[in-house]
């Protein structure tokens, strides 16, 4: 066993290099990507001058900066269900497992002919590749044949990766060689992007339609990726700075806005919010930071800062070509820490080359790549998952009613999303006493000292007492809903209904035979954490036997 493991390169080793290439693949070809991953250095830097001042004693290495900064979550669209089964094999060689059954074809207005699902490792992911697969019996007759009939035509996984997929399977693992090959696989050809396409007639007919996303998978060579996330600690910092150095909001704007974003910073970031952003850190570290008060005059030399480095040219990014950015945040309000809040820059509209059997081309433009940026949650219960639901909802429909307010008034625009999600707490302790999200717990070791002459046995006062500590649950999944929103707002479609004589349905299990084995449900991964955790904690404070009785 010790020469095999010698002999085999680590699976998570060789997804940070795989999720490393892609993003150096994806800055050459997209160079707003590269210029606002250097946005966001700059503003998790600033959070972290911010919460240095707040947390005496908390510092963050340039390295852990960069290692927290570097997670990826890419996002790839995929044609034929056995190209499906194929990416899931590769990624399975990088322990990126398939997570959860999204139908994205029953999301309302916002639907696409697609259904997809979530490659990541099980623990503590670092990246992520969300997958989707273009369902053709979604159209009618004569449109999934044409859509069907090109698709057949291309190869998009190389003999070479299926050769390096099979042995991997075969052997439990691959040498070092042997993977880096694999990765090269998946940059140099399998998420490329060529700027190369064919069936101009279909791909024009497709968009009209109102299915771009469809031609986008339909009419190209590659499996792309359409964008590639980076993690942001502040995700209302990160945008109104991108609106500043794209030019749509002026240096007025940008100080107001990231001083009240910085002050409401400075009353969110307690112990929970830094156990949830920064993953080097645990209760020992955290408990030995002092509480310190930022003044006024300590945010307004962090938002001078942040102004000036913004106005040096390297971040002058309307120089760019580029399509603006997002009006709103899709996902809860800023004030509600959980689930996923995503934004983005638009898609750019680049050159392609359609490419006709009898050797024409058309030069012609694409639609369809982003930049997208996330700020992750705590994990809900199904409890707070309806309740979530039902707060998105009123607070979508209090955005329609007024869709250009976020343009002409910022605050009333937050104000009035936010007010529907004031029945969601917006701290740990309050969202795990109601059962709204989920909590891995653990005995202190003053609860440990004192076992035997606990009197307590509810977990949620264990904590409050301190026998027990908790760290929320990170939200390592997607939102259908707001992945749809991001879609939608970059495609310029809101959504398609199904052309297809009635309209199939998708289930779960459908999929699994496509991806050639079960997909893993998060949220009873969640759970088991959550319930395995108080259960230990229980019994290691003596109380495991009184709670079961």
């Amino acid at each position: 066993m010790a020469d095999r493991d010698a002999y085999f390169a680590d699976p998570i080793e060789m997804q940070n290099i795989l999720f490393g290439e892609l993003s150096n693949m994806f800055a050459k070809e997209v160079p707003m990507y590269d210029r606002s991953l250097a946005v966001n250095h700059v503003c998790n830097t600033t959070v972290c001058d911010l919460v240095s001042r707040l947390h005496v004693g908390f510092t963050l290495s340039p390295q852990q900066l960069k290692a927290t900064s570097g997670e990826r979550h890419g996002a790839i669209r995929i044609g034929r269900p056995d190209e499906y089964r194929w990416i899931t094999r590769y990624f399975s060689a990088f322990a990126m497992h398939p997570h959860n059954f999204y139908d994205m074809t029953s999301v309302g207005y916002k639907s696409k002919p697609v259904i997809a699902t979530a490659f990541r490792s099980s623990v503590k992911p670092e990246h992520r590749m969300f997958t989707s697969l273009l369902v053709t019996d979604f159209f009618d007759a004569a449109t999934r044949a044409r859509v069907e009939a090109l698709l057949c035509t291309r190869e998009v996984i190389s003999p070479n990766a299926k050769t390096l997929i099979e042995k991997n399977e075969r052997q439990g693992g691959l040498n070092p060689q042997d993977f880096h090959s694999l990765v090269r696989e998946g940059v140099d050809r399998i998420f490329k992007w060529t700027g190369r396409a064919r069936d101009h007639a279909l791909y024009t007919d497709l968009c009209a339609a109102g299915f771009k996303i469809a031609a986008d998978i339909a009419c190209f060579d590659s499996h792309c990726l359409n964008h590639l996330t980076p993690n942001t600690f502040c995700m209302d910092l990160y945008t109104v700075s991108m609106k500043f150095c794209l030019g749509e909001i002026d240096e007025t704007a940008l100080r107001a806005r990231a001083t009240s974003t910085l002050i409401r910073l400075c009353a969110a970031a307690d112990n929970d919010w830094l156990l949830l952003h920064f993953r080097h850190l645990d209760h020992a570290r955290i408990e030995s930071f002092t509480r310190a008060t930022v003044s006024q005059v300590d945010i307004a030399h962090l938002v001078d800062a942040l102004l000036e480095t913004f106005k040096s040219p390297e971040f002058a990014l309307s120089n760019l070509k580029h399509a603006g950015f997002k009006e709103f945040t899709e996902g809860p309000s800023q004030d509600t820490p959980i689930l996923l809040r995503q934004d983005a820059y638009k898609a750019l509209t680049e050159p392609v080359q359609f490419h006709s059997a009898n050797g024409s081309v058309i030069h012609a433009t694409h639609t369809a790549r982003f930049g997208e940026i996330e700020e992750r949650g705590y994990a809900t219960t199904p409890k707070g998952r309806e309740l979530y639901d039902r707060c998105l909802e009123q607070a979508d429909a209090a955005r329609d009613e007024d869709s250009s307010l976020a343009k002409r008034d910022f605050a009333a625009f937050e104000a009035l999303y936010s007010k529907p999600f004031a029945p969601i707490p917006k701290r740990l302790p309050e969202l795990l006493q109601q059962g709204l999200v989920y909590g891995h717990y653990s005995a202190t070791e003053k609860g440990i000292a004192a076992r035997g002459g606990i009197d307590a046995s509810d977990i949620h006062q264990l904590v409050r007492l301190g026998f027990a500590q908790v760290q929320g649950l990170r939200y390592e999944d997607f939102l259908p809903v707001s992945a749809a929103g991001i879609f939608a707002s970059n495609l310029n479609q809101m959504g398609a209904k199904s052309t297809a004589a009635v309209k199939p349905v998708y289930t779960r299990a459908m999929f699994e035979e496509i991806l050639g084995k079960p997909a893993i449900d998060s949220d009873a991964q969640y759970r088991k954490e959550h319930d395995e955790s108080i259960a230990k904690t229980l019994a290691q404070l003596g109380l495991l036997e009184r709670v079961t009785a």
